[in-house]
């Protein structure tokens, strides 16, 4: 009964056209659960309120699937970037690119929110309605409402953050080593020189493999030369 198992549901049904995925967006009881009862006044007002309690998780859904792409972007025109626009002009090109993006991302957003919303009103709505008696409905939005839901709500990205960043600060030096290697596999099987990844000087234009990072939007940034 995660929000991030409804987003992922909504996502996919976005952009897939799967409408049925909004209905598995629930995580399953491990055992059988009892059949649903029969739909009433407070049973439908406990699944809009469960609906409504999703709202912040839906538009983080609809946000991923606009950002996604201009992301991809960004990253695809970063090597092009620095190898085809002057030393001189790159700043100005690449908060061009980021104004483009972002002009993209603050037109589509809006659009996608709000069938995002649509589709939680005459889907997951339903889907709820139908799956969860009204017993159910009721400890699930009493958990979502309750005074430890929101204080797991605030309190877990910081413990799953700071986890994060001892697993990066353990294995960074295991990573690039392996990541090395590959590049360098790699740029054998092209019949290219691996280029210097890090602070190193650049490679001329064309002359070795090096990977892009997708670019955050809201962040221009390019290669001084």
């Amino acid at each position: 009964m995660k929000m991030r198992s409804l987003a992922t549901a909504l996502a996919l049904s976005l952009t897939f056209g799967a409408g049925g995925a909004l209905a598995q967006g629930a995580a399953a009881p491990a055992t059988a659960a009892p059949a649903a009862s029969a739909s009433s006044p407070a049973k439908r007002d406990l699944a809009k309120r469960w609906v409504a309690l999703q709202q912040d998780s839906l538009d983080a859904a609809a946000r991923s699937i606009v950002e996604a792409p201009a992301r991809q972007l960004l990253g695809a025109a970063d090597p092009v970037l620095r190898s085809k626009v002057p030393a001189d002009k790159r700043d100005a090109v690449a908060k061009q690119l980021q104004d483009e993006a972002r002009k993209y991302a603050d037109e589509l957003t809006p659009v996608v929110r709000k069938r995002a919303q649509e589709l939680a009103q005459s889907q997951m709505l339903a889907a709820v309605e139908e799956k969860y008696t009204e017993d159910e409905l009721r400890q699930v939005v009493g958990f979502y409402e309750s005074p430890v839901f929101k204080k797991l709500q605030q309190t877990q990205p910081p413990i799953e953050q700071a986890l994060g960043q001892k697993l990066l600060a353990g294995i960074q030096p295991t990573v690039e080593t392996k990541a090395k290697a590959l590049q360098a596999t790699m740029a054998k099987i092209l019949g290219v020189s691996p280029a210097p990844v890090g602070g190193g000087a650049s490679a001329p234009a064309g002359s070795g493999l090096k990977p892009s990072a997708p670019k955050r939007l809201g962040a221009p940034s390019a290669d001084k030369p």
